[in-house]
């Protein structure tokens, strides 16, 4: 029955049958990509855990390790501990794999959206998801893992962004995280209204952005290297103790500048397959832009991520970050 969800949510539509059990706990169907499971036995360290992939559609490799981790439940070689929401976000893109179909699904949670169209209506379904799953299990510790893939390579194949937020971020979870191999991390400066950012934000949730790798079709994405990360969705949702390895492990980074067009006349200055983290040296030239003039790296080197021109005026071209010492 859990198998046959992604196929259920890319139709759109419900089985008749919206509820049902497994071997350790029951399932319900909120909704098409929405799907909450709740444990036979909670243990007693238990996170009301959410789980999201594909809010960008062509993102596959977390929607297959989430396909793998709740073919292990529906088996029985994993025992659930804990409540789980899963969300496949943007289903339109993620059938027609592409990023998304009008709008940036990734930049619209924020309760005071006042945009229309199929994202926003479907960031204001998910973000009632999210508040409704976590008043269900008020007592509980709040955590959101969403999973993504990059659209280019990375000097860090594997990285997080933790969203800024006035909430602090438990010490174990850096220990979590550099057991599950990821390989940097990078602290958020400002507001940016993703969906990790939407529940550390409004609910104090331990919440992260993952970057699992580069986008691939389905079929074609390196799972055995996410094992470690497999690992840990699973023993998050067994309310079991995560694996831990030092923090130190990981390169933390936390941006500096943001770069953004201010007109139509706007282009980065290197390469567009530039990998994320990529290093430039003081004095540089990294944009040029019709009303604001030119950017250049200062007196310290900076790193890029996630640049990419072809964005609107007024959105982010690229974030410059610097490693934390």
């Amino acid at each position: 029955m859990l198998g046959q969800w992604l196929d259920w949510s890319l139709d759109g539509q419900l089985p008749d049958k919206k509820q049902g059990v497994f071997p350790s706990g029951s399932y319900h169907l909120y909704a098409p990509g929405v799907l909450e499971l709740t444990p036979n036995t909670a243990s007693h360290a238990a996170h009301a855990c959410i789980f999201s992939a594909a809010i960008h559609g062509n993102e596959t490799a977390p929607v297959e390790l989430i396909g793998e981790w709740l073919s292990r439940l529906e088996a029985g070689s994993a025992i659930l501990g804990a409540p789980v929401l899963v969300i496949l976000g943007n289903l339109p893109a993620l059938k027609a794999q592409q990023r998304f179909m009008t709008t940036n699904l990734n930049r619209l949670f924020k309760r005071e959206l006042r945009a229309e169209g199929e994202e926003p209506e479907r960031a204001r379904a998910l973000m009632a998801a999210v508040d409704n799953f976590y008043a269900r299990h008020s007592g509980l510790p709040k955590l959101h893992y969403d999973l993504h893939t990059a659209i280019r390579d990375s000097r860090y194949p594997r990285f997080v962004v933790e969203p800024f937020a006035d909430s602090s971020t438990d010490a174990e979870q850096w220990d979590w995280l550099a057991a599950a191999d990821m390989q940097a991390v990078l602290h958020q400066h400002q507001h940016s209204w993703t969906f990790s950012h939407y529940s550390k934000h409004y609910h104090a949730a331990q919440a992260f952005t993952f970057e699992l790798g580069r986008v691939a079709p389905f079929g074609q994405n390196d799972l055995a290297s996410l094992k470690p990360m497999l690992a840990l969705l699973t023993a998050l949702s067994e309310g079991h103790s995560p694996a831990h390895q030092p923090a130190s492990q990981m390169q933390f980074f936390k941006v500096q500048h943001e770069l953004i067009p201010h007109s139509d006349d706007f282009q980065l200055c290197f390469a567009e397959d530039t990998a994320n983290f990529n290093r430039f040296e003081p004095g540089t030239l990294l944009a040029q832009d019709g009303e604001a003039g030119e950017f250049r790296v200062g007196d310290t080197p900076l790193h890029v991520v996630f640049p990419n021109a072809n964005v609107e005026v007024g959105a982010r071209a690229a974030l410059l970050v610097a490693p934390v010492t």
